[in-house]
């Protein structure tokens, strides 16, 4: 059994609580703290062992915990659970969590036909919920631009909900030149004077361009789109949340698609 790391004052422990509460060290690190069973568990299916993985004491005994232990090449690294609670994000913790390395992708959309640009999200339950709904419904590349939400970030990651191991995510300083990469149709999302959603033809390359929920997408990439979109709302209400406007989007496309095989 290895020695339980039991001082937040270790180095060690000291760099997961700086993983979990700022970006700057993830960016320049290049590294991020997953918590909790579930992301966990994601990750090693999708992407493989973590850099470590990291078990509370208390936790041991826990059989999916100890699943996630012998599927990875190096023992866990044991600390008490007061240690774990210094870095833990939950508000119960599970015990369990991995450090992983982010991947170094350069934002490109060329061959892509199905993908999503992110423009001044700083909402992290809309960010991560978008991954997911991009995850659920075969979106491949996802591009976070300037002024964002931290795509790894805890808040993210758990919105997400596994959603960044089904894509491919980047991030560019500038998203008017990587939409211009595209080839396909490129659609930016408005709440009004759009085309309505069912009558575009999505059955092609898509690639959706989504601003915040207050300032929209901005000009000049809105300006790259090839056509406006908007959902139907007869119900009455001024717009949608983002993240569900996103979802309905990703569904039309993924209807539109399974028509034109069926057909």
């Amino acid at each position: 059994m290895p020695q339980t790391l039991r001082s937040r004052d270790n180095p060690r422990v000291r760099a997961w609580r700086e993983l979990q509460s700022d970006p700057r060290e993830r960016r320049s690190r290049g590294r991020a703290l997953l918590e909790g069973v579930h992301l966990v568990a994601t990750y090693i299916e999708r992407i493989g062992a973590p850099r470590e993985l990291i078990v509370s004491d208390a936790a041991l005994g826990n059989a999916e915990v100890a699943a996630l232990a012998a599927r990875t090449a190096r023992p866990p690294v044991i600390v008490s659970e007061t240690v774990f609670a210094a870095f833990a994000c939950t508000q119960h913790p599970v015990g369990v969590a991995a450090e992983i390395d982010l991947p170094d992708r350069t934002a490109d959309l060329s061959g892509a036909t199905h993908c999503v640009l992110i423009e001044g999200m700083q909402d992290s339950g809309n960010l991560g919920a978008i991954l997911r709904s991009a995850a659920a419904f075969g979106v491949e590349r996802v591009v976070i631009g300037p002024s964002c939400a931290d795509a790894w970030s805890p808040k993210v990651l758990r919105a997400a909900m596994g959603g960044h191991f089904f894509l491919r995510v980047s991030q560019a300083n500038d998203l008017t030149p990587v939409m211009s990469g595209f080839a396909g149709l490129r659609l930016c999302t408005v709440p009004h004077g759009g085309s309505r959603l069912g009558s575009l033809d999505l059955s092609g390359p898509v690639a959706w361009i989504f601003g915040s929920e207050g300032g929209g997408v901005s000009a000049p990439l809105a300006a790259q789109a090839d056509a406006l979109a908007c959902i139907p709302m007869p119900g009455g209400t001024e717009s949608l949340n983002v993240a569900a406007a996103a979802a309905i989007c990703f569904y039309e496309r993924a209807r539109q698609c399974d028509a034109s095989a069926a057909a």
